[in-house]
């Protein structure tokens, strides 16, 4: 197992933790969900539009279509605003909101270089970033059909249902048929060819336990699939400071009450020194000797959480995910599309508040919680060059010494700022990058 934990694995963890977190109060989840929680039944899923009765959207309405999609310049949400991401004080927390059905998967002008990415990484890797168990196949095969059904219907320039039974990606010209009866990897591989999200499964065996079973994790960041697979979540989460002893049986239990009409979506952040979203050099490794600090990114991996309505698997999905499996007495979980979101620290110079944020939340927090993020490897790098960017926004009059960060997100409606969308190319090398290539000999 490599040496840091944050992203993909973290991901994992932090989901776990947010859910715990989050969920564990009655009075927290009666807010969230009026309705008492309990497994779904025949009546759950006949809720919804008319296509429920199939068991594809599971009471959830169809997404709205998005007619005028324009691929070349979408950008995703700024989830630094729009899901609590980074947050002061910082503490162990879900952060979540319930979410709406739109927001399931997001692409944006990225997603060419997503998808060819993702297909290179699993030529290379293969088992080490797919993979299923036989129990986990028919989860896998259920995925497919939710997006095949889901992608039209809010994409509808960018994917076609040419057969009831088909789903035809128009950016890449790929067809698949049969989708229905594709199962396990088969079906996992049609997904990596149709999202730019990572998907994570799991499940809940008879010792009461939650093993991971399988899953499409071509970006992780920190860890291999083939490292974690077939192991249970106690042992995923021992390095994660008071899940276990805390958390991890209030997790366990809510997840087994979720419905699938009561999808939420959360995410998770780190700093990272590379583009290698598979394995970043910080995950092992120091940053290069030539690394510049507007070059770090910081990687957020949005979150979804949804459970399929006819194996009652939920989903948890990273724009890396979760899925949960209620079959008889058994609970599958997967953790579906978890897809890393990519901002460059120096797109960060007009967001205002933030980078100051980003300083206390780094050098205010817990230690052992920082210390898990990673900081001690790139503090020395960040921290000064956020203070930099923190007293340029106050030279420019765009916040003052006197704005609390902690109202960063209510500051922006208050002075009528719309939410920063700066999203810098995953395709474009840095200048770190360059250096470092040329320094090697090397050629980008």
């Amino acid at each position: 197992m490599l040496s840091t934990p944050p992203s993909a694995l973290t991901f994992v963890i932090a989901l776990f933790t947010v859910v715990g977190c989050v969920l564990y109060g009655r009075a927290v989840v009666s807010r969230l969900w009026p309705t008492p929680l309990r497994s779904p039944g025949v009546k759950d899923i006949k809720k919804g539009n008319e296509n429920t009765k199939d068991g594809i959207t599971g009471g959830l309405p169809d997404p709205d279509p998005l007619l005028q999609f324009d691929l070349q310049t979408a950008t995703a949400r700024n989830f630094i605003y729009a899901n609590k991401t980074m947050r002061y004080p910082y503490h162990q927390t879900m952060a979540h909101q319930p979410m709406h059905i739109n927001h399931w998967i997001e692409i944006d002008k990225e997603y060419e270089w997503y998808i060819d990415e993702k297909a290179r990484v699993i030529a290379e890797q293969g088992k080490k970033v797919v993979d299923s168990l036989p129990e986990n196949d028919a989860a896998c095969g259920e995925l497919l059909e939710i997006l095949a059904d889901y992608l039209p219907k809010r994409y509808p320039t960018l994917f076609k249902r040419e057969s009831p039974d088909s789903i035809t990606n128009v950016v890449t010209g790929d067809r698949f048929d049969a989708v229905s009866k594709l199962r396990g990897v088969d079906a996992l591989l049609v997904v990596s060819r149709l999202v730019q999200d990572d998907f994570l499964m799991a499940r809940e065996r008879l010792d009461g336990k939650v093993y991971l079973v399988g899953g499409l994790i071509a970006f992780p960041g920190t860890y291999l699939l083939s490292e974690t697979i077939d192991k249970h979540l106690e042992v995923l989460h021992s390095p994660v400071p008071d899940f276990n002893a805390k958390l991890l049986m209030s997790v366990e239990r809510t997840l087994k009450r979720f419905r699938p009409d009561q999808p939420f979506e959360r995410s998770s952040w780190n700093i990272m020194d590379d583009r290698n979203l598979f394995l970043h050099n910080i995950a092992s490794s120091l940053p290069d000797k030539d690394m510049r600090a507007e070059d770090l990114w910081l990687r957020i991996d949005h979150q979804t959480f949804r459970k399929l309505p006819r194996t009652n698997a939920i989903i948890f999905g990273v724009q890396v995910s979760l899925a949960f499996m209620i079959l008889a007495v058994l609970i599958d979980l997967s953790f579906l599309p978890s897809r890393p979101i990519m901002r460059r620290i120096e797109d960060l110079a007009d967001s205002p508040l933030v980078p100051l944020l980003m300083e206390k939340v780094h050098t205010e927090s817990a230690a052992h919680l920082i210390t898990y993020k990673g900081m001690p490897k790139y503090g020395y790098l960040l921290l000064p060059y956020l203070r930099k960017l923190a007293e340029s926004q106050i030279e420019r009059g765009l916040v003052s010494r006197e704005d609390d960060v902690r109202w960063f997100r209510e500051m922006l409606e208050k002075k009528g700022i719309t939410v920063p969308s700066t999203q810098s190319s995953m395709a474009v090398p840095t200048e770190s990058e360059r250096i470092k290539a040329a320094r090697d000999g090397k050629q980008l």
